[in-house]
């Protein structure tokens, strides 16, 4: 898989992922690949959450933004915590804040503002305990089938 960002916009969208994870207990990772080897993005996007053992958040609150970058292929996905918090239309609803960003080129601005707006929910519904949180899941972009990057071409 060709990596379709630059290390300045890799950084840019893990800074984000990291600003809105400081003020939660919430997870966030965004998953890059070429194409979508699944009819439906959603249905490709549930397989890399569990690859990617989102699921194993304590209070069951990770989010994944999935993006067969090719294809033209995007989903969000959050976990039954987050999932049973948001409002009914919150996934769509950020969904169509992001795809409104990439129907004009802006593909990193469009992840920063859904990252931006799942961190809002998240604060709201997991608020951060010093305490009791830790990071548990990378921060970083993960890339293809798997989750470790590519080389850059």
């Amino acid at each position: 898989m060709t990596n379709p960002l630059t290390p300045d916009q890799e950084a840019a969208l893990v800074a984000a992922i990291r600003q809105a994870e400081i003020t939660t207990s919430g997870e966030i990772r965004v998953h890059l690949e070429d194409t979508c080897p699944t009819p439906e993005p959603l249905d490709r996007a549930a397989q890399v959450f569990a690859e990617l053992n989102m699921h194993r958040t304590a209070q069951r609150n990770g989010v994944l933004f999935y993006l067969a970058w090719k294809s033209r292929q995007f989903a969000v996905i959050g976990d039954a915590g987050i999932n049973s918090a948001v409002p009914d239309d919150f996934w769509e609803t950020t969904k169509e804040t992001v795809l409104s960003q990439f129907r004009t080129a802006k593909y990193v601005a469009g992840l920063e503002q859904g990252i931006r707006m799942v961190g809002e929910q998240l604060k709201r519904y997991f608020p951060y305990d010093s305490v009791t949180d830790k990071n548990e899941l990378d921060d970083s972009i993960s890339f293809g089938g798997g989750i470790t990057q590519p080389p850059r071409v």
